[in-house]
């Protein structure tokens, strides 16, 4: 499969390249700096941009099965509309290019999510995530609506273990706490998404 990945430099979709590389597919790294790719930039193909530039996301996407986005905001809890804008290069690339489906990383809290959390998670949502959050709900509704073969994932608080290989996946998913996921497996979930069609128009939460 040729998969175009956005946010490939990141903890997440670093993980998504490995699991690709490893599986055969043929991979594309839409990424800012080529250089943060370090050994991997010799074993896909680089992409530089913008990913909030539907001109960039267009100039990689063509030739491609499917486009998986594992964009983030790291360490920082504002949005500075990423989400809103990449959300629009991606819908309006994938439709130029002939590319059907995408699979997008969101988070759980956001939008409908938000009515299924704890109190612990709603107290985090509502403060420290809010501007993130607000902006990721109008991102997914957008795709949701965009006519693609769509998934939109939301993982549970987000850690640097390793996979386990072992979680819950569901359009709905009872929460006590803050429960966690590794990125590794969020990234497995995210690959084999995008080489199926279980998880197409649904909005998987998963969890450990």
């Amino acid at each position: 499969m040729k998969l175009l990945i956005l946010g490939a430099t990141g903890p997440t979709g670093r993980h998504v390249v490995d699991l690709a590389l490893r599986s055969g597919d043929s991979v594309t790294t839409f990424v800012r700096n080529p250089a943060a790719l370090g050994d991997l930039a010799d074993k896909v193909t680089v992409v530089t941009g913008d990913a909030t530039s539907h001109r960039d996301v267009l100039a990689g996407a063509a030739g491609h099965d499917a486009i998986i986005s594992a964009l983030g905001r790291s360490t920082s809890v504002r949005a500075d509309e990423l989400f809103t804008r990449s959300s629009a290069a991606a819908i309006g690339a994938a439709k130029e290019a002939g590319i059907s489906r995408l699979v997008w990383l969101s988070s759980f809290g956001v939008g409908h999510t938000l009515g299924w959390s704890s109190t612990t998670q709603k107290a985090i949502y509502r403060t420290l995530l809010r501007s993130i959050y607000a902006d990721k709900d109008i991102a997914d509704e957008r795709i949701r609506s965009s006519g693609l073969d769509w998934t939109v994932v939301y993982p549970t608080r987000l850690t640097h273990g390793p996979a386990k290989g072992a979680y819950k996946a569901g359009d709905r998913l009872p929460m006590k706490g803050n429960p966690t996921i590794s990125r590794a497996d969020v990234a497995g979930f995210m690959h084999q998404a995008a080489h199926d069609s279980e998880w197409i128009h649904r909005s998987p939460v998963i969890t450990d």
